[in-house]
């Protein structure tokens, strides 16, 4: 894991949305904290239960309307209802452990947590390991990651229960929960024995109704070396969309390199599929 990620700058060079804006974004640390004694971890990450989702209201930090890093605007969202993203997560561990959260919190690398770009803080998803079937639940309480194309930055324990500590990264699905009455959050807190692993994972390259449009874009992309190119249709509420899919895509070393590749080609929006 790279303790190295462009989390915290201090909030009035992030966020140009006024004073107000300003101060609902406190400074993150820049560089690692000094590791905190062991002895404050649990003695198992399979011992630490899951985060269990509960109607909160919105942090009086981290939550401007919109923010800058590394000049990137970053708009922060009105709500998590419905919210499902797919790709690469990381975690980050000892060197921020008890340093403040982007909501003001102190970081807990031995909690049930995590840091995300767009959602508002806090929320709750639920993470799964799209490589191995895991899946977890964190209560989402900072902002980040700021490095490469990840969608989310896991606690260390979070991390471990999805077993990516040794790789660092794991390819993931994020799925929002809404707070529920306190028994169908319990349920909805508890991590599936089994969840079904897809069988591949690709990378969309773009979606279009007209399948010139897709083949035109597929034709370009065989002339690179992306990996295989092909053209998937699909119809959708009675319409039929043309997706153009690179892969499958064995491992997140690949799919960081063909999403670059594609990024230097002018495809800014590429992002991870399912078989």
């Amino acid at each position: 894991m790279k303790l190295t990620r462009a989390l915290a700058l201090p909030c009035c060079a992030l966020v140009v949305c006024g004073v107000a804006a300003c101060s609902s974004a406190p400074p993150r640390p820049t560089a690692p904290q000094p590791q905190p004694p062991l002895e404050t971890a649990p003695a198992t990450a399979a011992s630490v239960p899951d985060a269990v989702p509960r109607i909160e209201p919105r942090s009086r930090n981290g939550n401007p309307p919109f923010y800058d890093v590394l000049g990137k605007r970053y708009f922060v969202l009105s709500s998590s209802v419905g919210y499902v993203e797919r790709g690469v997560a990381s975690w980050y561990g000892p060197g921020f452990h008890k340093a403040q959260t982007s909501s003001g919190e102190p970081y807990d690398m031995y909690g049930m947590t995590a840091a995300h770009k767009t959602l508002p803080l806090p929320a709750y998803a639920r993470v799964t390991n799209l490589q191995n079937g895991r899946s977890v639940v964190v209560r989402i309480n900072d902002r980040g990651p700021f490095v490469g194309n990840r969608i989310i930055d896991l606690s260390y324990t979070a991390a471990s229960k999805l077993d990516m500590l040794r790789n660092g990264t794991a390819m993931v699905e994020v799925r929002s929960l809404d707070a529920a009455p306190q028994t169908d959050a319990q349920a909805a807190a508890e991590s599936p024995a089994a969840v079904p692993v897809p069988g591949s994972l690709f990378i969309q390259a773009g979606a279009f109704s007209d399948p010139k449009n897709a083949e035109r874009l597929a034709e370009k992309l065989r002339t690179g070396e992306y990996g295989k190119v092909f053209v998937r249709d699909n119809e959708i509420a009675g319409r039929r969309m043309y997706r153009v899919r690179i892969g499958p895509v064995p491992d997140v070393a690949e799919f960081d390199r063909i999403v670059a590749a594609l990024e230097q080609a002018g495809i800014h929006d590429a992002h991870l599929a399912l078989d």
